[in-house]
C-alpha cells in the first residue's frame, strides 16, 4: 500500500460508498471485526479532512468502534464483492468473519485494515451523535427507515491517513 493525501482520491466519494460500499473495522480484541457500511460521506469538517458512518445500536461493531479511537474504513476491491456481502449481513457475534471470508487483516496502523483493499482510510473519532427522529423533517423517513426503532449513531472522524494498493 502508498500512502496519499486524502484529496488525491480519484474516485466519486459517492459511488464509493454507496454503490461500491466498505468495511468498517475496529478491533476486537486481539482481532478485529469488520462491518459493511453503505450510508457515509467525506468531506471537511470542523477544519479537518472528515468521514462520516452511520452505525445501529443493534450492530456488534458499534461496541468495538465506542472502545478505540480509531477506525478504519476500506474500500474493496471488485473480487472482495461476496465478503462484503457477508460482512453486512452477518454479525459479528455468531461470526468469525476474517475465516469466513478469507480476508487479510493489516495491524500496522491505528486501526486494522485489510490487504484486499483498493483505498483505506485511516479514521481517528472526533465525535458521536445519535440520530433523532425529532430532527426529521421529511416524516417518510422515521416510517421506512426506523419502523423498529433501531436508530443510527454518527460517527465523525478526522481522516488521518490515505493509504491505497499499487
Amino acid at each position: 500500500m502508498k500512502e496519499i493525501n486524502v484529496r488525491e482520491i480519484k474516485e466519486n466519494a459517492v459511488r464509493l460508498i454507496a454503490n461500491d460500499w466498505a468495511l468498517l473495522t475496529a478491533r476486537d480484541g486481539e482481532g478485529c471485526n469488520p462491518m459493511t457500511v453503505s450510508w457515509g460521506g467525506i468531506g471537511e469538517l470542523w477544519g479537518k479532512d472528515t468521514a462520516t458512518v452511520y452505525v445501529r445500536e443493534s450492530r456488534y461493531t458499534k461496541g468495538l468502534v465506542d472502545n478505540e479511537t480509531h477506525f478504519s474504513l476500506c474500500f474493496m476491491k471488485d473480487e472482495s464483492r461476496d465478503a462484503l456481502k457477508f460482512c453486512g449481513s452477518k454479525s459479528g457475534r455468531d461470526y468469525d468473519k476474517i475465516k469466513e471470508t478469507g480476508l487479510t487483516p493489516v495491524y500496522t496502523e491505528n486501526a486494522p485494515y485489510f490487504k484486499e483493499a483498493k483505498i483505506v482510510l485511516i479514521c481517528r473519532k472526533m465525535a458521536c451523535q445519535l440520530l433523532d427522529e425529532k430532527g426529521f423533517i421529511d416524516t417518510d423517513i422515521k416510517e421506512k427507515w426506523y419502523s423498529d426503532n433501531d436508530m443510527h449513531y454518527i460517527y465523525f472522524a478526522e481522516i488521518e491517513k490515505v493509504l491505497i494498493s499499487e
